[in-house]
């Protein structure tokens, strides 16, 4: 039976580890004195910009109500929450999960015919299939797709070495370039495959550099102290041969590269979510915390209120029914999301073979940063 809404307000579910129970005694004190766990954070800096987000909605008259849930409640499950009849009401859903909660809430919104925003998890988590799943924080294998063709854009010509050491992680990186080399449009990059030990010996680069010639090393795996040995290896060789490296999304939390281990080393990696410190709004957001709390907002808070004041303007726009429109490029807070959908073939042999299946839709926006010497130099 299809659903009616009440035009007057649009409602969003807010799904996040907050941990009440586990924080907050039955008298309401906080258990853990002066200390704060770590595992308290993602959840909390996300609520901190959720609210952030709602008092700049409601100063626009945007009538939108938000619910948040917490995923570690000890008194209701996450399939209570769900049964609940207040849940009923909800026209989207949005979620810092993990890969259990992911397919739960993605089952139920494609039910429900509403979009559940995955704001955290880079991955499908196994959801295929389903048209109201939206991965926000882009996938591994897009990032693969966005780092070869950025080197074919701008390094065709140069001389290309893919570094990788031995791993399953590693194995299914190189399955992903290699897939992604198979199927490019363009010419087909002449990449040379270099497989390093654990103590990442470098001295088995030696024939493949050339000081006449720039070299583009792509670092093939998400191991960050991997990445880090063979950026720190490279630096001193980058004075006599000319070579840019490009690393994996995890580089983006390397605070090391600000050390001398690097110096001058043309570091690259790949980032959704990239907060410009020029940006006015968030500066005044770095204000308020610097004010109230004495700190710098995290990267999970503009997380949090760009996600909740992006969408929330969104769902206002299309009058409660996002429906096709969750990828409409408007209302942008900090970064340029690009949500398209992504499709499969069905394999050869089934009854299905040669069809076209949407699986689910993907934020395909990336920013390319470049850091030098540990600074922001220049932001693609």
């Amino acid at each position: 039976m299809a659903q009616s809404y009440d035009s007057s307000k649009y409602h969003i579910a807010v799904f996040l580890p907050l941990y009440l129970d586990s924080a907050f005694d039955a008298s309401g004190n906080y258990r853990f004195d002066q200390n704060f766990p770590k595992y308290l954070n993602p959840g909390l800096e996300f609520y901190e910009g959720l609210e952030l987000a709602m008092d700049s909605l409601k100063k626009t008259g945007a009538p939108v109500d938000i619910t948040v849930y917490d995923t570690r409640s000890e008194s209701r499950t996450l399939q209570q929450i769900l049964e609940d009849s207040a849940f009923a009401k909800m026209q989207l859903i949005i979620g810092h999960v993990s890969v259990s909660e992911l397919r739960i809430l993605a089952n139920v919104a494609r039910n429900r015919n509403i979009p559940f925003i995955n704001v955290n998890f880079p991955n499908d988590g196994g959801v295929t299939n389903n048209p109201e799943y939206v991965i926000l924080n882009t996938t591994l294998h897009s990032h693969c797709e966005a780092i070869y063709k950025f080197v074919q854009r701008n390094w065709a010509t140069s001389n290309i070495l893919y570094l990788r050491k031995t791993g399953a992680q590693e194995d299914k990186l190189r399955n992903d370039f290699a897939d992604i080399e198979k199927n490019t449009a363009s010419v087909p990059l002449k990449i040379k495959n270099i497989n390093l030990d654990n103590n990442v010996d470098l001295r088995l680069l030696a024939p493949y550099l050339d000081s006449n010639v720039k070299t583009i090393i792509l670092v093939g795996s998400l191991d960050e102290n991997f990445g880090k040995s063979v950026c720190a290896k490279l630096s001193p060789l980058s004075k006599s041969y000319p070579m840019k490296v490009l690393g994996m999304p995890t580089w983006d939390a390397v605070s090391d590269f600000n050390t001398p281990a690097y110096t001058d080393l043309e570091i690259y990696y790949t980032t959704p979510f990239y907060i410009n410190p020029a940006d006015s709004l968030a500066f005044s957001i770095q204000q308020y915390f610097k004010t109230r709390f004495y700190s710098r907002p995290s990267d999970m808070v503009y997380r949090g209120y760009e996600t909740i004041l992006h969408f929330g303007h969104l769902l206002e726009a299309s009058k409660g029914r996002l429906d096709g429109n969750t990828g409409m490029r408007k209302y942008k807070v900090f970064n340029d999301f690009d949500i398209q959908p992504v499709f499969s073939n069905a394999e050869k042999g089934t009854q299905t073979s040669g069809s076209i299946t949407l699986q689910y839709l993907e934020n395909k926006k990336l920013y390319f940063i470049k850091k030098v010497n540990g600074n922001v130099v220049a932001v693609y």
